[in-house]
């Protein structure tokens, strides 16, 4: 139910965040504590600012309100991706390709249970990370926990 509220959210807003200048990123539904939250995560070319967040986020905010898509209360949330970024779908990574990446993984693969490299090429089962000076390593999509970018100074 929660991904379903979060996929409607996404399909209301897409438009009017795209109008603003700023691509849809993510959208999340979650529960901390007692609270419920509804995060949406813009990006754009050049970054994100708060100047950003707070002209999206004024702009969804009637679009949700008149739709009521989520029942009980909620805080929403505008926020950047950040330099740390988590990715995934598809389109996240087709963005990072050539970024220093993490995957932590479900289980352990050769003793370890996290691999970093570049993210140098991905597909529909696989994403293949290239340590620098080192092998590619590919690994299933569905034994990676969570993918995210490393920052780099």
């Amino acid at each position: 139910m929660k991904k379903n509220i979060a996929g409607t959210v996404a399909d209301l807003i897409a438009t009017t965040v795209s109008d603003n200048g700023c691509d849809l990123w993510d959208v999340e539904y979650v529960k901390e504590g007692a609270d419920w939250h509804l995060r949406v995560t813009i990006d754009k070319e050049g970054g994100v600012g708060i100047d950003d967040c707070e002209r999206v986020h004024r702009a969804i905010d009637p679009i949700l309100d008149e739709a009521d898509p989520i029942e009980g209360s909620y805080y929403l949330e505008v926020s950047s991706p950040g330099i740390e970024r988590e990715l995934k779908t598809d389109k996240h990574l087709a963005a990072s390709v050539g970024a220093l990446s993490e995957a932590r993984l479900f289980a352990p693969l050769n003793g370890t249970k996290s691999v970093t490299g570049r993210l140098t090429a991905f597909d529909p089962e696989t994403v293949t990370l290239t340590p620098d000076g080192g092998e590619p390593v590919v690994l299933p999509r569905k034994a990676v926990a969570r993918l995210a970018t490393v920052y780099e100074d």
